[in-house]
C-alpha cells in the first residue's frame, strides 16, 4: 500500500495501526462500519466499485488490483489483427480515484478471509471489510503438454496484454502460405464467441496480407456460439480459408508440443506456423485460495451474488456460476451493478431487489465492416438465472451488407460506451 493511498485512507478518518517494519499492518473499519473491499479491477470489479459509490457515497470503497493498467479482452482481437494498437484496449483507474473517491490499492491479494472478514495482501497487510466483492477472473488448466510457460511459444491471449502483442507479432512474422492453428476450449469458458471472432479477424488480416495462408480450428466442442452466423460470414468473406473441425470430426486434441507448434489430434499431427492454444478454464487462483470454489467455479446466491460458501463475500464475473448468463464482460458489468445495489441495501438493512434483472449484449466482428450480435435479458432467483421469455435476440441470417456494416459500427460504439461505464 503506497504512501499516496495511505494518505487517502487517513483523509477518510480511517485509523491505522502499525507494528514493526515488515510485519502486518491492520486498517480498521470506519466508524459507520460501512466498508466494501473490491478485489479485482476488470469489468466486474471496477464496475462494482464505481456503482457502490454511486449508490451510496457514504460507504467507503477500496478497490485492490495488482496492475495499474487493465487491458480488455473485448476488442483485443482487433489488436491481434492489426486494426488497432495495444493502447486502444488499455485503461487505468485514475478517474475512479479522483471522481468517485475510491481508494485504489495496487497490490497482489493473497487471500480473502471470510472468517476474519479481511483481505490479506501478499505484503502482509490486512484490510478488514464489512462486505467484499471478488472478481477474480479466470485461470487455465495446464494439460496435454500445454504447461505453464507454454504461452511464450503458443500464446492463448485470453488474458489481454503482453500475449495479445505476442500473438500479433507471430502473425506478422508468419510466412504467406503458412497455417494458423487455433485450439478452442471446451465449455464453459470466457467469452463464448471470442475464439471465432479472433479467427475471423485473423482471416481478414491474412486475406489482405498473406492470402495463400489457411486457418484450422481444432474445437473441443461439438458446436459453438453464433455458429450459423459465423460460418455464413466466413464463407462470404473468406471462402475456404477457415477450416473448422469439431471434437467429433478430427478436432479432438490428444497432446500438444507448444515449442515446436505441433498438435496431435485423434486423426493426425498438425504442424502450425502460428499456434493459438486456448486451454480449458476455471476460476482464478484467488477464488480457490479463498475457499470460494466448488469444483472449478464459484457457487453464488444469484439474487445477490453472495458466495454460498463464504458469508459477506460476493463473487461476480467469469468466476461465478451464473448460468444461463455467458461468461462475458457485459455479464460481469451487469452482475456488478446488481451486486452493488444489493450490498448497499443490505448495509442499510433494506429489502433486496427481488428478483433482480440482468442483461448481456455481445457484438462480434468478422471484418471491420461486418458485425453480428446477440442480446438477452435475465431474471435472477436464489438458485438460478433464467432468460426472460421473448427478450433479446440474435442477428438474422442472410442479412444485407448494410445491416452487417451497421452492426460493426454498433460494436465500436458498444465498446466505447462500455469502457466509459466501467472506468469513467
Amino acid at each position: 500500500m503506497n504512501r499516496r493511498n495511505f494518505n487517502k485512507l487517513l483523509v477518510g478518518s480511517i485509523a491505522l495501526s502499525f507494528t514493526a517494519c515488515n510485519s502486518i499492518t491492520s486498517v480498521s473499519l470506519p466508524k459507520n462500519k460501512k466498508r466494501v473491499v473490491v478485489v479485482g479491477g476488470g469489468f466486474g470489479g471496477a464496475t462494482a466499485a464505481k456503482y457502490l459509490k454511486k449508490f451510496s457515497p457514504e460507504t467507503e470503497v477500496i478497490l485492490i488490483e495488482q496492475n495499474k493498467e487493465y487491458y480488455t479482452c473485448p476488442f483485443g482481437n482487433t489488436v491481434i489483427a492489426g486494426m488497432n494498437d495495444i493502447e486502444y484496449i488499455k485503461h487505468d483507474y485514475k478517474t475512479l480515484e479522483s471522481k468517485y473517491n475510491i481508494v485504489v490499492i495496487h497490490e497482489k491479494v493473497k487471500k480473502v478471509d471470510g472468517v476474519t472478514s479481511s483481505v490479506i495482501l501478499e505484503n502482509g497487510q490486512i484490510v478488514p471489510f464489512t462486505k467484499a466483492v471478488v472478481s477474480p477472473g479466470i485461470d487455465f488448466k495446464y494439460e496435454k503438454g500445454y504447461v505453464e510457460g507454454s504461452e511464450m511459444y503458443a500464446p492463448h491471449a485470453y488474458k489481454a496484454g503482453p500475449q495479445t502483442s505476442l500473438l500479433r507479432k507471430q502473425l506478422e512474422d508468419m510466412k504467406d502460405g503458412g497455417t494458423y492453428v487455433m485450439v478452442a476450449p471446451p465449455n464453459p469458458f470466457r467469452c463464448p464467441p471470442g475464439p471465432y471472432e479472433r479467427v475471423s479477424l485473423v482471416a481478414h488480416y491474412l486475406k489482405n496480407n498473406k492470402p495463400n495462408s489457411k486457418i484450422v480450428i481444432l474445437d473441443q466442442k461439438k458446436k459453438f456460439s453464433k455458429q450459423g452466423l459465423f460460418t455464413e460470414g466466413w464463407e462470404k468473406l473468406y471462402g475456404d480459408m477457415i477450416e473448422w473441425r469439431s471434437v467429433d470430426f478430427g478436432g479432438k486434441v490428444l497432446k500438444v508440443d507448444p515449442k515446436n507448434k505441433i498438435v496431435t489430434t485423434d486423426e493426425e499431427d498438425i504442424k502450425a506456423d502460428v499456434l493459438n492454444y486456448i486451454p480449458s478454464q476455471k476460476a482464478g487462483k484467488l477464488a480457490f485460495d479463498s475457499g470460494l470454489t466448488q469444483g472449478d467455479w464459484c457457487p453464488v446466491n444469484t439474487k445477490t451474488f453472495e458466495s454460498r460458501l463464504v458469508k459477506n463475500v460476493h463473487v461476480i464475473g467469469d468466476a461465478s456460476i451464473a448460468t444461463k448468463m455467458p461468461k462475458s464482460g457485459f455479464s460481469a458489468n451487469s452482475q456488478a451493478k446488481i451486486a452493488a445495489l444489493q450490498i448497499v441495501r443490505l448495509l442499510a438493512k433494506m429489502p433486496i431487489v427481488n428478483p433482480p434483472k440482468l442483461a448481456n449484449t455481445c457484438y462480434s466482428l468478422l471484418s471491420p465492416t461486418y458485425g453480428i450480435s446477440v442480446a438477452a435479458v435475465y431474471e435472477a432467483h436464489e438458485d438460478k438465472i433464467i432468460k426472460v421469455k421473448g427478450s433479446g435476440g440474435l442477428s438474422p441470417m442472410a442479412a444485407s451488407e448494410s445491416y452487417r456494416m451497421q452492426e460493426a459500427e454498433y460494436a465500436v460504439g458498444w465498446y466505447k460506451n462500455q469502457m466509459a461505464d466501467v472506468f469513467l
